[in-house]
């Protein structure tokens, strides 16, 4: 895996403290919910920031990220024809060829990005998809959704737009034959266990804070039936009958 030098093509805020990053693609094969490792930065921070792809076509790649720290203030504050340095593309991403029939895809803020191109993949194989998207306040991305999903479920922890409650609420894994989910980590544990519940497979896409991104440093590991594994290198994608929460 080798660093690539792209150029930012538009860097925006969408709304709030989120924004969209879309750059010159590099060479080599992505596959939906894999990520990369970004850097913009020379002496004051060295390591990378991991951020999961969100849409890509033959000349560009776009990032969807929330301003939350230093790193991604950093980011923030990029131009266009500006230089930015990436590593990826990263980890395993959805089993996509792996279900079939009726999928749910379950996203949870800034998880909500990386189901995108898994959507638009689902659907391309035959595959009839339903999104499920859950947000704390204010709404993005989801009209991105409407071309590529059956249907499409919102809710809102405030009730400004759709279902005033969690997105948890809405979903019936028992309608499913396979469920796929990013987001908060409680959310994703209570998706595991309504699956498990009703025998319907799901994946579980983990965030964590990493280091590397190689699988070198073991800052992203997770505990699993199997002993620790590696977000980054083992994952990020998990069977959700394999993760200990």
């Amino acid at each position: 895996m080798q660093y690539s030098k792209q150029t930012i093509i538009t860097n925006q805020r969408l709304i709030g403290d989120i924004f969209l990053l879309q750059v010159t693609r590099p060479e080599g094969e992505i596959r939906p919910g894999q990520f990369f490792m970004l850097k913009s930065w020379n002496e004051e921070l060295t390591l990378m920031r991991p951020i999961s792809v969100y849409r890509y076509d033959e000349d560009s790649l776009s990032f969807m990220y929330r301003v939350a720290g230093k790193g991604t203030q950093w980011l923030s504050q990029l131009k266009r024809n500006d230089k930015i340095m990436l590593l990826g593309a990263l980890g395993n991403g959805f089993p996509c060829e792996e279900v079939h029939g009726n999928i749910a895809l379950v996203g949870g803020g800034i998880g909500i990005p990386p189901l995108y191109e898994t959507a638009k993949k689902l659907t391309a194989l035959g595959n009839h998809v339903d999104m499920y998207l859950g947000y704390k306040d204010v709404l993005f991305a989801f009209e991105e959704f409407e071309n590529v999903c059956e249907n499409i479920f919102i809710s809102s922890e405030a009730g400004f737009e759709g279902y005033k409650g969690f997105i948890t609420d809405l979903l019936k894994p028992e309608k499913y034959d396979a469920v796929f989910t990013c987001g908060p980590l409680v959310m994703m544990r209570k998706i595991v266990d309504m699956c498990q519940q009703h025998n319907t497979p799901i994946w579980c896409s983990m965030e964590k804070h990493m280091g590397c991104g190689i699988g070198a440093c073991l800052t992203c590991s997770c505990k699993t039936t199997n002993g620790m594994k590696r977000t980054c290198k083992d994952g990020p994608v998990f069977k959700g009958e394999e993760l200990v929460f």
